[in-house]
């Protein structure tokens, strides 16, 4: 099956979601640092996976979700999918310190490895790495730009305060490991 993408609007920038395979595989925001080259591909208008990833993030941006349902196939390494994987069961309007993941992992002193895990997350905000801070809370480090690691997690605090909740919350899918 060809490669897939559709870029959409969002509220910080154009977003390049990649599907290959009946699976995302990709999610990049303009200018990001660390985007991994994902084969030919071609235009995904009317694909259904990519329409419905647009309805949930349209959704996610205008608060009205506060979790994907989409088959995710990140490629990495078996210690950067259990980072990403780790990312995901942080909840909505919540962040976790590197620390904190590297502990989770078992692995409380691969903090440098977490964050460089983090900054080659392939899966943008569906895969929420914009929910890791520095110990602290400093805000370190972001592939998509330290305002937009601004703006994810004050979006997600704001949608709190409003619902009161997680409002219009939706399960998750695991993660599948794609060949490298």
């Amino acid at each position: 099956m060809a490669v897939r993408e559709r870029w959409m609007d969002s509220p910080v920038g154009k977003l390049r979601l990649v599907a290959e395979d009946g699976a995302v595989v990709g999610l990049f925001m303009e200018e990001q640092a660390h985007v991994p080259v994902i084969g030919a591909t071609a235009e995904g208008q009317g694909d259904p996976l990519l329409d419905e990833a647009c309805r949930q993030l349209e959704a996610w941006f205008a608060g009205e979700r506060t979790r994907f349902d989409l088959p995710l196939r990140p490629r990495g390494t078996p210690f950067q999918l259990a980072v990403w994987e780790a990312l995901r069961e942080i909840p909505f309007g919540e962040t976790r310190s590197y620390g904190q993941i590297a502990a989770g992992l078992g692995q409380p002193t691969a903090v440098r490895a977490i964050g460089a895990a983090n900054g080659r997350n392939p899966i943008g905000i569906i895969v929420p790495c914009h929910r890791v801070i520095g110990a602290g809370g400093a805000l370190v480090g972001y592939a998509g730009g330290l305002d937009r690691k601004r703006w994810l997690p004050g979006h997600e605090r704001e949608v709190l305060a409003r619902t009161g909740s997680g409002a219009g919350a939706q399960g998750q899918l695991p993660l599948r490991a794609a060949r490298r």
